[in-house]
């Protein structure tokens, strides 16, 4: 057993007033000493010495009762001003604050404005037993019920998506984390690099290195921490949820308002006029305007121009270039590299040719000389205009962190004695499923596939353990009656305003730490709303 020495929130360190009593009596073995306790949150098994906590730093030996280190989170809805404030219950049952509004009800718990996510519920392993929290409350006087566990997940992984222009990495390569390999690189999604990082293999089909360290990069992510990853044949990035990638050390700033065609079709007219020729530089479709069907229809004389790489259709243009971090997504810093020559029998001196990139953040003007060589001079301020509406059009450059699970016999066995009872109601819908509250895509097909996005969540909501896994938040949220129809763990259910008081606790009646968020205003109310199903 690995010992831990974090002592956060232990007696004698500043410990919160209250905490989670897990087990009354903890597990022990023969050859376990007699001042430790066994903690059977995960596989792992810990065995905990006073003032310890467990491998994964979630749970502590506290003179020889196993407790939950973290606080279980609590959503409220933004009440109105003249609503009466929420009620948490304190250790011994009194409220802690008392409604005012004179046409209050005499509801103290305000049951529509509550929810107890998973962050910080603990688990249900070793999976027959009930989860930690089968709650009961109501929604617009409609008996409801809420099943909330953190999974383990080993079955899981993050899909990253990227907005950028720059070239990441070839497809399928791998990508690494202080140098293992934790993922790969998906499909390119008009001006999104996609990753995929995590998943069993890297979880637990490598070395045991690998399996650790792709279980860091997965818990910081999809906690919004920033990462720096390394692409096989590629770039280096840093990656945080909700924060602009950082690619080779360079801050990106926007994604493409299109492809190279898009950009010369949406902005053709305003082209019109100002210059003879314009070329949309592209990693994947370098746009030409004379020839491009907008040209056409704008009636625009032909240049002459003849460019490098592959005609499509006409005025678009594959292969320009190789992929990089210069114009367009391409690896050239002087876009003439792209004019392969001028047709002298169509063009003509003192021709004007604009080159741009699809985000606008380089533009070139050239006129062709007498032997009809371009020129470069001061781009117009009549195509700046354009140019600087091109790059108003491109929307910030993000990273989007989802983090992907597949919910298992676990967390099914928690809810339910007959688990596909529970993967047949969330499919007819019967069933809403969040995670800390978010509300989570449910994949279509077998099984319980949540997809969700980690902005939406509540900070810090991810955790694990080393078997390794994540630990993630899960709730299902049903009537009380479909709650019956499914097989429920019925006798579990506990009220509202006996979770506030109580908590997970023992029979002595321990209460637990909590904390409370508001609910994060882009996501609806997890109690009461349509689940999102695939």
């Amino acid at each position: 057993m690995t010992e831990h020495t974090k002592t956060d929130g232990l007696p004698g360190i500043d410990v919160p007033p209250v905490v989670q009593v897990l087990d009354r009596a903890p597990l022990r073995n023969e050859r376990m000493a007699a001042d430790k306790v066994e903690c059977n949150a995960c596989p792992i098994l810990c065995q905990i010495s006073p003032g310890k906590t467990g491998a994964c730093d979630r749970y502590a030996n506290e003179g020889g009762t196993l407790v939950r280190v973290d606080p279980v989170l609590l959503l409220r809805r933004t009440l109105a001003k003249d609503a009466p404030p929420l009620v948490a219950f304190a250790p011994h049952g009194a409220p802690d604050a008392v409604p005012a509004a004179a046409d209050w009800d005499g509801d103290l718990l305000l049951a529509d404005e509550v929810f107890v996510t998973a962050v910080g519920s603990s688990t249900t392993y070793p999976d027959y037993k009930p989860a930690p929290f089968i709650v009961g409350s109501k929604a617009a006087g409609v008996d409801m019920v809420t099943v909330v566990t953190e999974g383990i997940f080993s079955y899981c992984s993050l899909k990253l998506k990227i907005d950028t222009d720059r070239y990441l990495g070839p497809e399928q390569a791998n990508v690494r984390c202080k140098g293992e390999v934790v993922g790969h690189v998906t499909t390119v999604e008009y001006g999104s690099q996609m990753l995929s990082l995590g998943g069993v293999h890297h979880l637990t089909g490598g070395s045991k290195k690998e399996g650790r360290i792709t279980l860091e990069t997965m818990e910081a992510l999809g906690n919004k921490r920033a990462v720096e990853l390394t692409i096989d044949g590629g770039s280096q990035v840093v990656v945080q949820a909700g924060r602009a990638p950082i690619v080779n050390g360079v801050e990106e700033q926007r994604m493409r308002v299109g492809c190279g065609s898009a950009t010369i079709g949406i902005f053709a007219k305003q082209f019109f006029g100002h210059a003879d020729e314009v070329v949309v530089v592209d990693d994947h479709i370098t746009g030409v305007l004379t020839e491009h069907q907008a040209g056409r229809c704008l009636g625009m004389r032909h240049s002459g121009i003849k460019m490098r790489g592959r005609k499509s259709t006409p005025g678009r243009y594959f292969q320009v270039a190789n992929p990089g971090t210069g114009w367009g997504g391409t690896d050239i810093a002087d876009p003439l590299a792209i004019v392969e020559s001028w047709d002298a029998k169509t063009a003509w001196p003192g021709l004007r040719l604009l080159m741009t990139s699809t985000t606008g953040e380089h533009a070139s003007w050239f006129v062709l000389d007498d032997q009809l060589v371009p020129r470069e001079d001061e781009v117009p301020s009549s195509l700046r205009s354009v140019i600087d509406r091109i790059g108003e059009n491109c929307e910030p450059s993000l990273c989007t962190v989802l983090f992907l699970g597949g919910a298992g016999g676990s967390l099914r066995a928690g809810v339910t004695e007959n688990p596909v009872l529970l993967t047949r109601s969330i499919k007819q819908a019967l069933v809403n499923v969040t995670c800390g509250g978010a509300p989570a895509y449910v994949w279509p097909g077998g099984g319980i596939t949540v997809m969700v996005d980690v902005m939406r969540m509540p900070d810090n909501s991810f955790g694990t353990v080393p078997t390794p896994a994540i630990v993630a938040p899960i709730e299902f949220s049903m009537t009380l009656d479909d709650y019956r129809t499914l097989g429920g763990h019925v006798d579990s259910v506990r009220t509202l305003e006996d979770v506030l008081r109580h908590g997970a606790r023992n029979d002595d009646g321990a209460p637990t730490k909590r904390r409370w968020e508001a609910v994060n205003p882009a996501n609806p109310w997890p109690i009461g709303h349509a689940p999102l199903l695939g």
